[in-house]
């Protein structure tokens, strides 16, 4: 498990401790190098440290498509840090390639709330206006999401329909939502964030990147991977 990862499943856990994960990923980040090729990322890869199996293999929901998720939580610091990046990643992508987000909650209520908040941002069409103005908040202008009536104050200032919002974040569709990523986070076997699956059949784990882009490299890589598989049987 990288350092990043480490960090994630242990400092970053609760509300309350927030400013020390936004300190000691301060540190982590001023240690940080830039992604060399060749170097961070083998070539050829190494099963283990830049990626893993996923066993038994997931089946995706995007027929005829390399389906790549990515498992991330918005009270993640350095899912933050990733958004901007997977983001522009994303918009490139070739058209065999879909895209898709699952916000996790490793059983903690407190994380729950926010996984909602995503669903329910989703089906409002307020998705990609609010989607980094959430991490900000969090980040940024240390605002508590992590209860209902914390989430629906703070979308009251966000020019969200409120009752179309509340109507969707307590809607039996964002509850089937949020259990289904649950289940898919213990599928995919994700014990940390930002984490990558690439086709139902490669984890990205990206332990000796220096920089979060890296992981992007090395999915590249798992979709490269993964067509030629394809094409070849």
């Amino acid at each position: 498990m990288s350092a990043y990862r480490r960090f994630v499943t242990s400092a970053a856990v609760s509300p309350d401790r927030r400013d020390f994960a936004r300190g000691l990923f301060a540190l982590c980040a001023a240690g940080a190098l830039p992604l060399l090729p060749g170097t961070a990322v083998a070539n050829p890869m190494r099963e283990g440290i830049d990626w893993a199996p996923i066993v038994p293999a997931q089946r995706g929901e995007s027929p005829g498509k390399i389906e790549v998720l990515e498992f991330f939580s918005y009270a993640c610091p350095h899912c933050r840090d990733f958004h901007p990046l997977i983001t522009r990643w994303a918009a490139a992508l070739p058209k065999d390639v879909v895209f898709k987000r699952v916000p996790v909650t490793f059983g903690r209520a407190a994380w729950n709330p926010i996984a909602r908040l995503f669903h329910a941002l989703e089906a409002t069409g307020d998705l990609e206006r609010l989607d980094q103005a959430v991490f900000d908040a969090i980040h940024k202008q240390r605002v508590s999401l992590y209860t209902d009536k914390e989430v629906l104050a703070w979308i009251g200032g966000q020019g969200v329909d409120g009752k179309r919002f509340a109507d969707a974040y307590n809607g039996f569709s964002t509850q089937t939502k949020v259990a289904r990523d649950e289940q898919r986070t213990r599928a995919y076997k994700v014990d940390g964030v930002p984490r990558i699956a690439v086709d139902g059949r490669y984890s990205v784990l990206g332990k000796e990147v220096r920089e979060l882009s890296g992981l992007l490299v090395i999915a590249d890589r798992l979709i490269a991977r993964a067509r030629a598989e394809r094409k070849s049987g």
